[in-house]
């Protein structure tokens, strides 16, 4: 029997608001090759996840100049037009995570961000200011699913890591805050959302 939840966390991107690089970059690099040889070689997963643990874009776009100095253009690219990577909110999901603030409960969330972009979503989706606090990944130099960070996260909002429920939709940071102590569920759609969280007794 799992222990009552007095705690719900919320990841953000692709469960709260959609992301993808590839929406301005079709129109950067309309060539659907060349644009698939970037992301792999140039301004890939890994290097953006950097920024996520703390490093500046600064710091960031020097690095790639060096190697690809060629790419000036659409490697500055990445951070200019990165609000059009973020263009809605799953109104689903946020209607739950709204209804469970409005019905009482404790939400919070905790997030793979880079600090400045993070800031700059909250301007474009007031609800993420919602929630009772947030852990982003690029203010404390750690990123999921490293246990490290949602203990971090536990004590700096004074959780019951048994009583808290995780929602992500990477099951390798579900499987970080598992290992973590806390119960977590894997997000595909708020419809499913509901239903994991209804059978953790919390209503929705």
């Amino acid at each position: 029997m799992s222990a009552e939840i007095r705690h719900i966390v919320f990841d953000i991107g692709k469960v709260l608001i959609h992301y993808d690089p590839n929406l301005p970059f079709s129109r950067l690099i309309p060539d659907d090759e060349e644009r698939a040889w970037f992301f792999q070689n140039v301004c890939t997963h890994d290097w953006n996840l950097e920024q996520d643990r703390g490093r500046t874009w600064q710091e960031a776009e020097a690095l790639l100049l060096e190697q690809f100095p060629d790419r000036e253009l659409h490697i500055r690219a990445f951070r200019k037009h990165w609000a059009e990577m973020v263009p809605y909110a799953y109104q689903g999901s946020v209607d739950i995570m709204t209804g469970l603030i409005d019905a009482g409960r404790d939400v919070t969330m905790l997030t793979n961000f880079a600090s400045d972009t993070f800031r700059e979503a909250q301007v474009i989706f007031p609800f993420l200011t919602l929630p009772r606090g947030v852990t982003v990944s690029g203010d404390i130099g750690l990123i999921k699913p490293d246990v490290k960070i949602y203990e971090t996260h536990a004590k700096s909002f004074d959780l019951s890591p048994a009583h808290t429920v995780f929602i992500d939709d990477s099951y390798p940071n579900v499987e970080g805050a598992r290992a973590a102590g806390w119960q977590a569920v894997h997000f595909t759609s708020a419809e499913k959302l509901k239903e994991d969280l209804r059978g953790l007794g919390v209503a929705v």
